[in-house]
């Protein structure tokens, strides 16, 4: 399955880069949702933030989703809650590697496809 990028529309290769070694990261968040007796935690689309944008500003959405929707579930409804908000006020899960290790594979693969 594959995830959405949100925040690089537009950009280049060798823009990405650039902002990668500047200090940006791709980066998940969690939610919450309870209904009843099912309760579901989910990861966000990625998220590309740029050098000295604000990870917990992004993740706000889903910490709200979850606070208000979240808890409602027995067993784990409080417990997937808790999680969710402390993991996006930690700033959400970096997947910066994973993502450009993704990316670099995909580029070869092209590349290769291209060759042949």
């Amino acid at each position: 399955m594959a995830t959405k990028i949100r925040g690089i529309e537009g950009m280049k290769g060798g823009e990405l880069e650039f902002e990668i070694q500047r200090g940006a990261k791709f980066v998940l968040f969690q939610y919450c949702i309870s209904v009843i007796v099912l309760t579901f935690r989910r990861p966000s689309d990625i998220y590309f933030l740029r050098q000295g944008e604000s990870a917990v500003t992004k993740g706000l959405p889903f910490t709200l989703l979850s606070l208000v929707a979240g808890w409602w579930g027995i067993p784990w409804g409080p417990i997937y809650t808790v999680q969710s908000v402390y993991n996006n006020s930690r700033g959400g899960k970096d997947v910066t590697q994973a993502v450009v290790n993704s990316m670099r594979a995909q580029a070869a693969t092209t590349t290769a496809a291209s060759r042949t």
